[in-house]
C-alpha cells in the first residue's frame, strides 16, 4: 500500500522531477517552472499583494500566478500573511530561505545580460530595476560617493544608502534623501543604462529628479552592464 502510494505520487509529479540527485536538478524542481523565479524576484525587496505581483508581471494570468504562489509556498520558499488594520490585506513574503535565492537572481541576470539578444528596452518592474542596481553596482566607481538616494517608482518607494563602496537598498520613505527619482522604472533604467539624459526624460514626463543634480548625474555612472558575449565562433 505504501509503495503504491509513493508510485502514484511520483507519477503525478513526474513533469517537474528529474530523478537526479544533483542540487542543480533539485533547484530546477523548486523554481524551474515558468514564472516561478520571476515571482520570487518581485518579492526580493519585501512582501507584496497578489494584485501588485500580477501588475508587475503583465504576461502572467491570475490562474498561473496562483499556481506558482501555491507551489513556492508548498516548497517552503514563501509564506502568506495578513497585514493588520488599516491595511487589512493578504500579502506574500519570501521565507528566510527564499531570500537566500537573491544571488541566483543576480548571477542569472548578469550572465543573461551578456546575450546579444537581450533587449533592455522591454518593460521592467520597480523590484527588478532595484535588484539590477544591486547586481550591476561597481564599488570601484563608487569610491568617495556617499549619499542617500530615494525612488518613487509607480506605487512603490525605495531608499538606497551608498557609502564606503557599498550599496544597500530596500523599501522605505524617500523623503529627505539627497536625491529622489520619481517616475517609471523603465525611464530610470534608460537614464542609468540607456544613457538618456534627465532633461530628455523630464521633457517626456517620464522621470523627475529632485535634490542634488550632481549626485544624481554621478549615480547613473555607478552601474555597469557586462560586455556582450562573442557568439560568432
Amino acid at each position: 500500500m505504501k509503495l503504491q502510494k509513493l508510485t502514484n505520487s511520483e507519477q503525478g509529479s513526474s513533469r517537474r522531477r528529474y530523478d537526479d540527485a544533483c542540487g542543480t536538478a533539485h533547484g530546477l524542481e523548486l523554481i524551474g517552472e515558468r514564472w516561478a523565479l520571476l515571482v520570487m524576484r518581485e518579492l526580493m525587496l519585501g512582501p507584496k499583494r497578489f494584485s501588485d505581483i500580477r501588475a508587475d508581471l503583465p504576461g502572467i494570468s491570475a490562474n498561473v500566478l496562483t499556481q506558482r504562489l501555491e507551489g513556492l509556498e508548498a516548497s517552503g520558499l514563501l509564506t502568506r500573511k495578513k497585514l493588520p488594520p488599516p491595511a487589512n490585506t493578504q500579502v506574500y513574503e519570501l521565507t528566510e530561505w527564499g531570500y537566500e535565492a537573491e544571488p541566483i537572481v543576480q548571477t542569472l541576470g548578469r550572465w543573461a545580460a551578456r546575450s546579444p539578444a537581450h533587449d533592455p528596452t522591454l518593460p521592467i518592474s520597480a523590484s527588478s530595476i532595484m535588484l539590477s542596481f544591486r547586481t550591476m553596482f561597481d564599488a570601484e566607481r563608487a569610491k568617495g560617493f556617499a549619499a542617500r538616494i530615494g525612488f518613487r517608482l509607480g506605487s512603490e518607494s525605495f531608499v538606497a544608502d551608498i557609502r564606503d563602496g557599498s550599496f544597500k537598498s530596500g523599501r522605505g520613505d524617500p523623503d529627505g534623501a539627497d536625491v529622489i527619482f520619481t517616475g517609471a522604472p523603465q525611464a530610470l533604467a534608460a537614464a542609468v543604462y540607456g544613457e538618456m539624459s534627465f532633461d530628455e526624460l523630464a521633457a517626456a514626463g517620464a522621470l523627475m529628479v529632485e535634490g542634488d543634480r550632481k549626485l544624481a548625474d554621478r549615480f547613473t555612472t555607478l552601474f555597469v552592464l557586462p560586455p556582450k558575449a562573442d557568439i560568432s565562433a
